[in-house]
């Protein structure tokens, strides 16, 4: 089943940020890049797929060419497109960096 993720369901505003992302879905590993990002969460542009509920963790490369670490809760998927995540597991200074990132882009 898709399932699309609302605005008003979002804690956080998404901005639209292009990052590479390295994801680990247990038994895949796949490149791929955001197309929006927020505190909370990331839209993964892929052709791998990932379904509803399932725990990735993966890595987002920032413009500095440092990674931050994230897991997270795949909380829809639109087929050979890519899938909508919701952090679950950030460390603080990777969200003070992930925050930095989001705010030079306001």
């Amino acid at each position: 089943m898709v399932m699309a993720m609302t605005d008003e369901k979002r804690k956080h505003e998404r901005v639209p940020v292009l990052v590479e992302v390295l994801w680990d879905g247990g038994t895949r590993r796949s490149g791929a890049r955001t197309t929006d990002l927020s505190e909370g969460g990331c839209f993964v542009d892929t052709m791998g797929h990932a379904s509803v509920g399932e725990m990735i963790d993966f890595k987002l490369l920032l413009p500095d060419g440092e990674w931050i670490t994230v897991r997270g809760n795949v909380v829809y998927e639109l087929p050979r497109t890519g899938f909508g995540v919701r952090f679950t597991n950030i460390s603080d200074s990777d969200r003070e960096r992930l925050k930095a990132l989001l705010k030079s882009r306001d």
